[in-house]
């Protein structure tokens, strides 16, 4: 992350102290069974994290909001319409394990108790991965998460249904015990104030087409941009960690896909996922993940103790 605070770079640098100064007088919404509901498997977060980063960033997206929608009103006057608001939406990247979705939800629940929001919608990408039969039939398993794994026309007309302000638009839902899309279950998005999208590759961007032609990205539709940020190999570590939690909880269901690892030892488990890591994840990181992290508006870069150490803001 250094390279982001070198003189020409386009990110501001905050120690996790000047962070938590910009709280101001933003006041304390959660309570401690909020951040339990919240807390993901193996997320280590209390509330003075919540203080300390998240209500300062809730803060400053709550004044990204009202600004976008005070030049959403202006415009309309301008052109002498009356259109209603359109969606403000937040796109959330990283890199697996790195505690994407406990961020999403705490940042969810803290926006909608801000006065003017009170509606904030959470989405995956997992729910537009491609279904494990289409992925088994075209040899893309191992590539699960990679780009070519998700269904991005799918993804594209989802946002630009949201922000054509169109009202149920619906997005597939992904189970984490069966590893799969189900079939029939589905999200209903219905005009929120604001919707925060997460994904691995939420970020990624696509070759320039040689005609010349625009082709859009998931990032298009974003109003803002979050990139959680660790060094790999504490990543490593929490991906172990979190594989050795499942193992001991959600793998002994049986109708886990992960079922067959639940009767591993410590070391054939940990031996396990290192395997899954180092071929899978890491890679898919290195080539894929890592490289949107300048396309951020913001990042929070953890310490190995899973707490935030330094925040990086684009400067305006």
């Amino acid at each position: 992350m250094e390279e982001l605070v070198k003189e020409v770079s386009p990110f501001r640098r905050f120690s996790r102290e000047e962070w938590s100064a910009l709280r101001a007088d933003t006041p304390m919404t959660l309570t401690q069974a909020d951040l339990d509901e919240l807390r993901g498997l193996n997320d280590r977060i209390d509330l003075h994290e919540v203080e300390t980063i998240y209500l300062p960033l809730s803060r400053l997206l709550n004044l990204y909001v009202a600004a976008t929608q005070g030049l959403f009103r202006a415009t309309n006057n301008f052109l002498h319409l009356s259109e209603r608001k359109v969606p403000y939406v937040i796109g959330m990247a990283g890199s697996v394990a790195v505690g994407k979705s406990t961020t999403a939800r705490i940042l969810q629940r803290l926006l909608a108790r801000w006065p003017k929001h009170p509606k904030v919608d959470l989405v995956t990408t997992d729910g537009f991965l491609m279904p494990n039969a289409i992925l088994e039939r075209e040899g893309l398993m191992t590539r699960k998460g990679f780009p070519e794994s998700y269904d991005l026309p799918a993804i594209l007309r989802f946002l630009s249904d949201i922000k054509a302000g169109k009202r149920n638009v619906t997005a597939p839902l992904y189970s984490h015990l069966t590893y799969d899309v189900l079939k029939d279950d589905r999200v209903v998005v219905d005009q929120p104030d604001i919707l925060i999208v997460e994904g691995l590759n939420v970020l990624q961007t696509g070759r320039p087409p040689r005609d010349g032609r625009g082709i859009p990205n998931t990032s298009d539709f974003f109003d803002f941009s979050i990139y959680i940020d660790a060094d790999v190999s504490d990543l490593h570590t929490w991906y172990i960690e979190r594989f050795l939690a499942l193992r001991d909880g959600a793998f002994r269901n049986p109708k886990s896909y992960f079922h067959r690892y639940s009767t591993l030892t410590d070391r054939e488990a940990c031996e396990t996922a290192t395997r899954i890591w180092d071929t899978i994840n890491l890679v898919n990181l290195r080539e894929n993940v890592l490289p949107t992290r300048p396309r951020a508006d913001l990042v929070l870069r953890k310490g190995a103790d899973h707490f935030i150490r330094s925040v990086f803001l684009r400067k305006l």
